[in-house]
């Protein structure tokens, strides 16, 4: 499969696909995001998307609007941060108060959707695509929270989550393979900088004729190289950071588990130990029952049949003298028995 190397689509968005004659390269890309034509009539400004030349690792937005009023957040994002998610409701939530004028009513605030393409490890999943809309659940149902027949007809939409801005994230380094659909083939030039000649996604042909790394000027080349540059770096710092905080977690984890691991095992050697002991114990409880029982029964047992030699012979009528001489008993042991 041939490719040939194009300028990396976050450089691009910073410098390029500002301007008007471009915008079907980020038309392309939301096309096929949608899955339905998407045409953009115009880049609005933020307070969002200010641009900060000065910061090498900045996220770079794109704000753009549609022919239906909807707004379009298109974010890319280098730099590792842990409370992305949070950023992510940040700038929608700031967009939803920004376009809607003091005194106008709540069904005019505009639909939203945020579209952010990230180069780091955000969150814990496997997919390279993910979605997030708004539902309302009944807690005892299950059933979906509709909006009225009314509220369909008023707000032309058929459900609630139409209402509230939807979420996209593209992690492109969790793309792995040859691109097989045209997403995948806007996954893989997110990620790679290359677009494969057997790509057809909408978007990418226009990208092909602008994006060529050979309309660069040489400034133009030289900042762009710094950029790629700056990114490698912060990409091993990224992975630096996180082998560094995998081993320390090892560490960690090792000597946690080796104080569970001890405390543990006293408690199951402790259950063992009197588990044993017990059974240790009956059975030598046992053993020495019997042999004082079978030392107990012998003595009685001699007992009784002395008793009965000597109350035998003395219903023989024989004397106190003659039994004594007959058994070799004291005078006391007869009296005794007797």
């Amino acid at each position: 499969m041939k490719t040939e190397k194009y300028i990396r689509f976050d450089w691009a968005m910073k410098r390029m696909l500002r301007d008007k004659a471009n915008y079907a390269v980020l038309e392309g890309l939301l096309t096929t995001l949608f899955k339905e034509k998407i045409t953009i009539n115009r880049l609005l400004e933020s307070e969002s998307n200010q641009e900060d030349e000065f910061d090498k690792y900045n996220r770079v937005d794109i704000l753009a609007e549609n022919s239906k009023g909807e707004l379009f957040i298109i974010e890319v994002q280098n730099n590792d941060e842990y409370a992305y998610f949070q950023r992510m409701l940040f700038g929608v939530s700031k967009l939803v108060t920004e376009y809607i004028n003091r005194g106008e009513g709540y069904q005019n605030i505009k639909k939203i959707y945020s579209v952010n393409i990230v180069y780091f490890d955000l969150g814990q999943g496997k997919d390279y695509l993910y979605h997030g809309k708004t539902e309302f659940l009944g807690v005892n149902t299950g059933e979906v929270l509709n909006l009225s027949p009314f509220q369909r007809q008023k707000f032309n939409v058929d459900v609630v989550s139409e209402l509230y801005p939807e979420y996209y994230i593209l992690k492109v380094n969790d793309f792995k393979g040859e691109p097989q659909t045209p997403l995948e083939e806007w996954i893989y030039y997110l990620s790679t900088g290359d677009i494969t000649n057997e790509s057809t996604a909408p978007g990418l042909e226009e990208a092909r004729k602008k994006l060529e790394l050979a309309l660069m000027s040489k400034d133009e080349l030289s900042a762009y190289y710094r950029h790629l540059d700056n990114t490698v770096i912060l990409k091993d710092n990224i992975y630096t950071s996180r082998g560094e905080g995998m081993l320390e977690g090892r560490a960690m984890g090792r000597k946690e588990g080796m104080r569970e691991g001890i405390k543990k095992g006293r408690k199951e050697g402790l259950a063992e130990g009197l588990k044993k002991g017990r059974e240790e114990g009956l059975a030598e409880g046992l053993e020495k029952g019997r042999e004082e029982g079978l030392v107990e029964g012998i003595e009685k047992g001699r007992e009784e049949t002395t008793r009965n030699i000597v109350t035998n012979l003395k219903s023989a009528g024989l004397s106190l003298e003659t039994i004594m001489n007959v058994t070799g008993l004291t005078k006391d042991d007869i009296e005794e028995l007797l």
